[in-house]
């Protein structure tokens, strides 16, 4: 079983090991640039100032490149498993030589298991590696960004790509199976498994452990460290903020700009910070939103802050990915009972 899995499969096998050394070059020449550029950022932090300025600098060189990468890597298991687990079972079932294994003294169940534990490890390993040489390459921006938590970074870091690329190649697997038709299995499998990236970020993590909850100020300074203020309706809503002493923190939640009283301010006294005119010069005005936020800074607001510590990283590493592995593990036990249908 094994020789004749490594002959169906190596054409496949040593395309993935090509990608992956091409990758791999890459990502070590960035992650050089990357502690490069870190140690030149260290050594301009000789006053908070200077630091505030080069840390701008420093992820602001980074961060499009990495998000790229990020998105790139997530798009890794949709393809292995739209080209490697589609048509594990469906092309053998549509060119009709599985007819020929199984008359071979090979049980159903154990070629499936055979060709699924073979393939399915090889997208694993393809996947984790891609996922840890990212993970190497990108940790002095982590540590400095703080966004490990982010919608994006999270799924390209650490173990998660390895439970993302398990599910993606069971769900091909399953698919083939069922629809026994290479091409829309194919298509199916990269729809839903394209579906499941958006909705467990979104839908899901944020569920998977109760979070923390707190009260924040909108000083002057806690304003300026965001990274939005306001949207094209008008809504007096801030985003990016950091909780005061973990600034590693998730957010998964921040509620509109309130009063004193818990009642979220009124839109025309928030677009009319907004719309306060430039200081005259001196007038000690300054950060990200200069005048806007000293303007709301005076109208006594909050927000209610709903995040996970960062201490809960890797508790939502595991979390996933055995999420993931679970789900993956059920659709291959639903292939193994469907194959001995067939």
């Amino acid at each position: 079983m094994i020789w004749l899995n490594w002959r169906q499969f190596r054409l496949q096998a040593l395309v993935g090991a090509a990608a992956l050394a091409v990758i791999a070059c890459y990502l070590v020449y960035l992650g050089m640039d990357i502690r490069d550029a870190h140690d030149a950022y260290r050594s301009h932090c000789t006053d908070p100032g200077a630091c505030a300025q080069a840390e701008s600098q420093f992820t602001g060189s980074y961060r499009d490149t990495l998000l790229f990468l990020a998105a790139g890597l997530a798009l890794i298991p949709a393809v292995l498993g739209s080209f490697w687990g589609a048509p594990l079972v469906a092309r053998e079932l549509e060119l009709g030589t599985h007819r020929l294994v199984w008359n071979q003294g090979v049980t159903r169940r154990r070629w499936l298991l055979g060709r699924v534990a073979f393939v399915g490890l090889a997208a694993m390993i393809l996947t984790g590696l891609a996922g840890l040489l990212l993970t190497w390459a990108a940790s002095p921006y982590d540590q400095v960004a703080g966004d490990r938590f982010g919608t994006v970074a999270f799924g390209a870091r650490n173990i998660v790509p390895i439970g993302y690329a398990f599910l993606a190649f069971a769900l091909g697997a399953v698919a083939g199976l069922l629809m026994r038709r290479t091409l829309p299995a194919m298509a199916v499998t990269g729809v839903v498994f394209l579906a499941v990236q958006f909705a467990v970020p979104n839908l899901v993590r944020p569920h998977l452990m109760p979070p923390e909850r707190t009260t924040l100020p909108m000083t002057a300074r806690h304003i300026n460290e965001a990274t939005n203020l306001g949207d094209i309706t008008g809504a007096p809503v801030i985003g990016g903020l950091r909780v005061p002493g973990a600034p590693d923190a998730w957010i998964s939640d921040t509620s509109p700009l309130r009063t004193a009283d818990g009642r979220t301010v009124a839109e025309s006294a928030f677009n009319a910070c907004l719309d306060t005119p430039p200081s005259p010069p001196g007038s000690g005005a300054e950060g990200r939103f200069g005048d806007a936020a000293v303007c709301l800074s005076e109208l006594d607001l909050h927000v209610d802050i709903e995040y996970q510590p960062s201490g809960r990283y890797w508790a939502f590493q595991a979390i996933e990915t055995g999420l993931y592995l679970a789900v993956g593990a059920i659709l291959i036990a639903v292939a193994v009972r469907r194959i001995g249908r067939t």
